[in-house]
């Protein structure tokens, strides 16, 4: 039964995907960190669709409703991990459904150098929609549908709210961390090559054609803020299902410590913490118990933390609580809980699902989302 699934899935990334009864496949992808969306780009009026371009990784299915309404159905076969994991030699796989983006309405009452810049700093997004500030509260809701065929091995995220870092807070060369005016920070990127958070100098060369390019040469030692392992996710890992919240109060992101909860090991509610960032494993149940073959409802409410900028600091804590419902009955798996999540960020956090496939895993991947809902309690 397995064998003929994974081909199924293999099937179901190809280009006969488009064309299999009941899936429509969505082909737009976004950059919302670079560009703006066009209207056709924008789904059901507030979504943008990220990751792998690849047909049939993102469809909307008419035979999983939910409400009333399509679901959307995600899939990652075998060779579908197109990024760079976070350990050497890991890979990671993406195809996800943004809630937050800029059009270019967003950018209409600027001056017209706002979008070019925005988009040198990599903070096209943060003019637009979706974003719930740091240490604000909020209620989500979504909805899961798991089929019985996934392999319990699997190791996806299917729902998490991500940071928003500002690239023009950097790193010297002599470790004094600053804020760059916009300006300084457009005249650096004009003249290096910035790669994730490290600057290199830019060495003159050309590309297979022959068109003039700019290639990474020395690092300059200057660093960028990248961000970090996402506020909170919802996934399976190891044979388990998990919600796993990370707090980093570090102004400046260290990407080399990597204080990351494993759910396979960690006990809930008890965080793991190195000198700036706690990760806690907030509930878990092993894979074989989440339920299958049916909408798994999620309510999920959150006081962000408040942190102190500069100071580095937890200004308060924040709070979570979460409700799962599936053929009529309520599960509470955390109760009002005090719990550090968050990241120093000005800007705040934005919500995706779909499948994020980490940890070097190749296991394919298909299931089903929907259903989601935001709004502030306060």
């Amino acid at each position: 039964m397995k064998t003929h699934w994974i081909a199924g899935l293999l099937l179901a990334a190809s280009p006969a995907a488009a064309q299999t009864p009941g899936l429509e496949s969505i082909p737009d992808r976004v950059n919302v960190q670079a560009d703006s969306a066009r209207m056709e780009q924008v789904i059901d009026g507030q979504w943008v669709a990220v990751g792998i371009r690849k047909e049939g990784t993102l469809c909307r299915d008419f035979t999983r409703p939910y409400a009333g309404k399509p679901s959307f159905r995600f899939t990652l076969g075998v060779e579908d991990n197109t990024l760079k994991g976070y350990a050497p030699g890991e890979t990671k796989g993406r195809s996800e459904l943004s809630y937050c983006y800029a059009t270019a309405a967003d950018f209409a009452a600027l001056p017209p150098e706002e979008y070019v810049d925005a988009q040198k700093m990599k903070t096209v997004y943060h003019h637009g929609k979706g974003i719930c500030p740091q240490g604000s509260s909020w209620r989500y809701t979504f909805a899961v549908y798991i089929p019985s065929e996934l392999d319990s091995q699997v190791s996806t995220i299917f729902a998490q709210w991500h940071g928003m870092p500002d690239r023009t807070l950097v790193t010297a060369p002599d470790g004094r961390v600053m804020k760059l005016p916009v300006r300084e920070f457009i005249a650096m990127s004009d003249t290096t090559v910035i790669r994730k958070e490290k600057v290199y100098r830019a060495v003159a060369s050309t590309d297979r054609r022959g068109r003039p390019v700019m290639r990474a040469g020395e690092p300059t030692g200057w660093k960028v803020e990248q961000g970090g392992y996402p506020p909170l996710a919802f996934g399976f890992s190891g044979g388990w299902f998990y919600v796993k919240a990370n707090s980093d109060r570090r102004w400046f992101s260290d990407k080399d410590d990597r204080c990351n909860a494993d759910p396979a090991k960690a006990e809930v509610m008890q965080p793991v913490c190195s000198e700036y960032k706690c990760s806690t494993i907030a509930c878990k149940m092993p894979f074989a118990e989440f339920p299958k073959d049916c909408w798994v409802e999620f309510t999920v409410e959150i006081d962000w933390t408040r942190y102190g900028g500069e100071a580095e600091t937890i200004v308060s804590p924040g709070r979570l609580d979460i409700e799962m419902r599936c053929d009529g009955r309520t599960r509470k798996l955390v109760d009002n809980r005090e719990i550090l999540i968050g990241r120093n960020d000005e800007a705040g956090y934005y919500f995706k699902y779909g499948i994020y496939r980490v940890a070097g895993s190749t296991v394919p991947v298909s299931y089903n989302l929907a259903g989601f809902t935001q709004q502030p309690l306060d």
